[in-house]
């Protein structure tokens, strides 16, 4: 069991952990597909979005609005359809409204009375100031893509929150729903992680890849990890 004591900061993921980012690519994409009377299940959308955004991120780094276009473009080939400009535009034009889940922002404000709180997120700057609409929390820090010109599993981006931030990483507990993101990298790097299991009792692995890592602790929501710390802090 974690000691949550020794934690001075914890970080996000944001689409995914905090926001419901697949319920956002489904609405932006699925009209698409039922405008041409294209039928994909919605396992599969999710999958091949997860593939494709992957790759994408492998390369050079570009802004994440241009990987999002790019999934678009990819998801038109991959389904047998022509994205009109404006579908193109669909996912970056439609975030901001991406709705954070029923159990975030009320853990956020409870954990914000403990903790400082971070983002460490695959985003680019102006992307994540919409979303803090949805999550009504402000956060101590903020790193993002485009600050560090690197996606996430890549091990610069945790490297560089932990420079941000400035804590010793003994003392950072990073909470995340994709093991292929954020648990396998902060693993290696000896950063404590909470796995956020979003997708426990569905099939597929949704709109991340599947992979393989050991996360500290796991939870299925927010809420019951804000149960846990705020319960440990009320004992100690």
């Amino acid at each position: 069991m974690l000691d949550f004591d020794r934690f001075q900061v914890l970080s996000f993921d944001c689409y995914g952990t905090l926001i419901n980012w697949e319920a956002g690519i489904l609405g932006a994409v699925r009209p698409m597909l039922s405008n041409r009377s294209i039928y994909v299940a919605d396992d599969h959308i999710l999958e091949a979005y997860g593939e494709l955004e992957a790759r994408l991120e492998e390369g050079p780094w570009r802004p994440y609005r241009q990987i999002l276009r790019d999934c678009i473009a990819g998801l038109g080939l991959r389904f047998n359809f022509e994205p009109t400009a404006s579908e193109i535009d669909a996912l970056p034009g439609s975030l901001p409204f991406w709705p954070a889940f029923g159990d975030t922002v009320g853990a956020l404000k409870r954990l914000r009375s403990r903790y400082k709180l971070a983002i460490i997120s695959n985003i680019d700057n102006d992307l994540f100031t919409a979303t803090t609409r949805q999550l009504q929390t402000a956060f101590d820090y903020v790193i993002t893509a485009e600050q560090v010109e690197s996606y996430k599993p890549s091990e610069n981006n945790f490297l560089q929150a932990i420079k941000t931030i400035g804590v010793p990483r003994t003392e950072l507990l990073h909470v995340a729903q994709s093991i292929f993101h954020d648990i396998i990298p902060t693993r290696a790097l000896g950063i404590s992680s909470v796995w956020v299991n979003r997708r426990k009792g569905m099939s597929g692995s949704g709109a991340t890849l599947p992979a393989e890592g050991r996360p500290d602790l796991e939870v299925p929501d927010l809420r019951s990890l804000a149960d846990l710390l705020l319960e440990s802090a009320t004992i100690h």
